[in-house]
């Protein structure tokens, strides 16, 4: 289960026998895209989408929370930077931290970051591009909404076996996952370790420890049914013999009926209440049911141990690579670090020193919003009614307008009796 922060810190402290480094950091500022390169994947047929420097709608810091945002809708967006050299984490713990912001209310779409190997190509970094990690949120309807961590491993891409539950607000979350070097991990979201434990436990890298014995055979005498026939349970004398339906008593043949004319009559069948259906044996418990036979479970030949499944030797390039149906989240602070501790720190100071002041600045917004909605829909209202008694005002000028005809042509047909 989960570990406590400070129990992270404490653990990390153990695999820091050397320096603490910080491999890579970016906080995008106004020259940020000098440091990241956008990818030509999907440029060609005009599916490629932007990453445009902002801080959003709200935020803490109009400055300190700039980030770079996804536009527009319905996009592949792709861009990477590069980390300087190659990493590896090996004998050290490993810490991947980013920050997303779903602002458009994420429905269905990516917010992972990964880490790329020195012999992925970057220039046309795309779905189809190696990677080593994939660490981050992903949204699409109701059925998935979880944070994926996904490892490549003998040639194939890993998937966690925990499902850890992704934020699915508007507001900005610090997603870190690490890695430490006795094969453990953790994943944490603002700061706060919401899964964590044994690689090996929670990812499928190595064949099982053990096996069904295929040499094992189920033996003849192993009796697997739970129940069996009642002996002692006899057909009665007679059941067999009791129709399903009989003619009804009650019937009584009409007064008009002719028998010559329409035949003998016989009366109409209604269900026998004493038939009882097919007969059916009872069943009782098998005092020989041993249960369902398994083989016994013997060591798997063809595991081997390995205590290096936390370690990439080759780490060189950091990037986005995502889809998203609804465009406008913001990623910030990106971080990989050996250095759990000042990974922590660096969510505090960056997300923790304004995520306050954030959500009041997104809760005065959603106030706004919310009064000018019921501001219009007053007017529309308004409106309506006024729409509706200017036509009541014109359907009674119209009943006044003939009645005043009508009275017009009484009066003359008055007068030109008069003069007749």
């Amino acid at each position: 289960m989960a570990k406590s922060l400070t129990l992270l810190l404490a653990l990390a402290a153990v695999f820091a026998a050397v320096s603490a480094e910080v491999y890579f950091q970016e906080t995008f500022d106004d020259k940020w895209a000098e440091r990241w390169v956008k990818s030509d994947s999907k440029q060609a047929d005009g599916t490629a989408g932007e990453f445009t420097l902002t801080a959003g709608k709200w935020y803490g810091d109009a400055e300190g929370d700039k980030g770079i945002q996804t536009g527009p809708d319905a996009r592949f967006y792709s861009i990477s930077a590069d980390m300087g050299k190659t990493v590896s984490n090996e004998g050290k713990s490993l810490v991947v931290q980013f920050s997303a912001k779903h602002e458009q209310k994420l429905d269905c779409g990516g917010g992972y970051i990964k880490l790329m190997p020195s012999t992925s190509d970057m220039a046309t970094f795309g779905g189809d591009t190696p990677y080593s990690i994939m660490f981050g949120p992903d949204i699409c309807g109701y059925s998935t909404k979880r944070v994926h961590a996904i490892f490549t491993y003998g040639g194939k891409n890993l998937l966690t076996k925990q499902t850890i539950p992704c934020e699915t607000d508007e507001l900005t979350h610090v997603y870190t996952l690490i890695l430490h070097a006795n094969n453990t991990y953790a994943v944490l979201i603002d700061n706060q370790v919401k899964e964590s434990g044994d690689l090996e436990e929670h990812w499928d890298f190595l064949a099982p420890k053990t096996i069904k014995d295929p040499e094992a055979s189920k033996p003849e005498e192993w009796d697997e049914n739970e129940k069996i026939l009642d002996v002692t349970d006899v057909k009665p004398d007679g059941h067999d013999d009791i129709p399903e339906t009989v003619s009804d008593p009650e019937a009584k043949k009409p007064d008009d009926w002719d028998d010559e004319d329409d035949g003998e009559w016989e009366a109409p069948t209604v269900k026998n209440p004493e038939f009882a259906g097919a007969w059916v044996q009872k069943e009782i418990d098998n005092p020989a049911y041993k249960g369902i036979w398994e083989a016994a479970d013997i060591a798997n030949p063809e595991y081997a141990p390995d205590a290096s499944l936390y370690k990439f030797d080759d780490l060189r390039y950091v990037g986005f690579e995502l889809w998203q149906v609804k465009a406008g989240t913001i990623f910030d602070n990106v971080l990989v670090t050996d250095d759990v501790a000042y990974a922590a720190k660096f969510a505090e100071d960056t997300w923790g020193k304004n995520k306050d002041a954030e959500k009041s600045m997104f809760d005065a917004v959603a106030t706004e919003k919310k009064a000018a909605e019921d501001a219009e829909s007053k007017k529309l209202e308004e409106e309506a009614k006024a729409t509706e008694g200017d036509d009541a005002d014109a359907a009674a000028d119209e009943d006044d307008a003939d009645e005043y005809e009508d009275t017009g042509a009484d009066a003359t047909k008055e007068e030109t009796k008069d003069e007749l």
